[in-house]
């Protein structure tokens, strides 16, 4: 019973009435020679929710990947869920609608049922014809490049979004890597509310407050990076001994359930009440991440996955921007 229970939970209501599957397929980092592969390959296997973003910069691909699989009838556009992100370069009101429709120009669709606003920091606008994605620096050819700001209010930004709702560009709309500070403001004047957050999340980063915040106020969690470290080995933010699935309490509890700890893993974040966007190009582990369904952990596996958090993030412009002549923190 509670097996059936679990499997009929793949995806979640969202507070406008839409329907989106828990687990999608995140596009970051993902090489663009094996993007369209990837995304067939994905749909092949189940996958009917792809995060995407203009930062990406494969969003091209990504669309040749949804149109290849349209194409051999492997799915048609309304079986799928695509999240797109706004670029920090365009918060200004009249730069939204210019980066939506570059990105479902690229996408090659006439909607997203997700857009969100991919960080709350506000930089000075870059035209799409002197460089995209745009990137965090401002003028990569400068003696001293480095990030520029722009003074344009969240307010501002959201009421773009809202229109893009309007406008049927977004059917949903919403945030990435707010805090509850930041969620609450924008709560105070939104006509149309987040339907979403995207934060990291991960054993090692539960955030408990911000998600139970978010379960008050109906806006849906999407935890990104929900496998902890990995993707951030090569880009010098994490070390291959800061991966969870080699702490011992996740292994044993493998072994308990007869899964792999990226499964005990990604199960416990669609346990624990939210979304997650795992990526990987290789076919096995795509497959095994989709396959979360047919097992749940007991309440005291839940415990003890609860007891690993140690509040790391990886993703942290507070760290990365840094290397880029800034310090942009946007975590206390």
């Amino acid at each position: 019973k509670r097996k059936m229970a679990a499997m009929e939970s793949t995806k979640a209501v969202l507070r406008t009435g839409s329907v989106m599957p828990l687990v999608g397929l995140g596009t970051w980092k993902i090489p663009k020679d094996i993007t369209a592969s990837s995304i067939v390959e994905a749909i092949k296997l189940g996958y009917r929710h792809l995060d995407c973003a203009c930062d990406y910069g494969n969003e091209k691909q990504v669309g040749e990947g949804i149109r290849q699989a349209i194409d051999a009838g492997l799915v048609s556009r309304e079986e799928l869920w695509v999240t797109s992100k706004l670029w920090c370069t365009y918060h200004a009101k009249e730069h939204v609608p210019l980066a939506i429709n570059k990105t479902l120009e690229d996408l090659g669709l006439s909607y997203v049922d997700l857009y969100l606003i991919h960080f709350p920091i506000a930089l000075k606008f870059v035209p799409m014809e002197t460089r995209y994605p745009p990137e965090w620096v401002h003028d990569p050819t400068s003696a001293t490049p480095c990030m520029e700001y722009s003074k344009v209010p969240m307010f501002e930004t959201w009421g773009a979004m809202e229109n893009l709702v309007t406008t049927q560009k977004a059917k949903n709309i919403g945030v990435c890597n707010v805090t509850s500070a930041g969620l609450r403001d924008i709560l105070s004047y939104a006509k149309i509310p987040p339907a979403v957050l995207q934060i990291e999340r991960h054993p090692y980063l539960q955030q408990p407050k911000l998600l139970k915040m978010c379960q008050n106020e109906n806006v849906f969690v999407v935890g990104f990076s929900p496998l902890g470290s990995g993707s951030y080995v090569e880009l010098g933010g994490a070390t291959v001994d800061d991966s969870p699935l080699q702490n011992p309490v996740i292994v044993n509890i493998a072994k308990d359930v007869n899964k792999t700890p990226a499964q005990v893993v990604l199960k416990w974040g669609v346990q624990s009440g939210a979304g997650i966007i795992p990526k990987s190009s290789n076919p096995k582990r795509l497959a095994d991440n989709l396959d979360l369904f047919d097992f749940e952990l007991s309440t005291e596996q839940m415990k003890e996955m609860s007891s690993l958090d140690q509040h790391r993030r990886f993703n942290d412009p507070g760290v990365f921007t840094t290397f880029m002549g800034s310090f942009c923190p946007i975590f206390d």
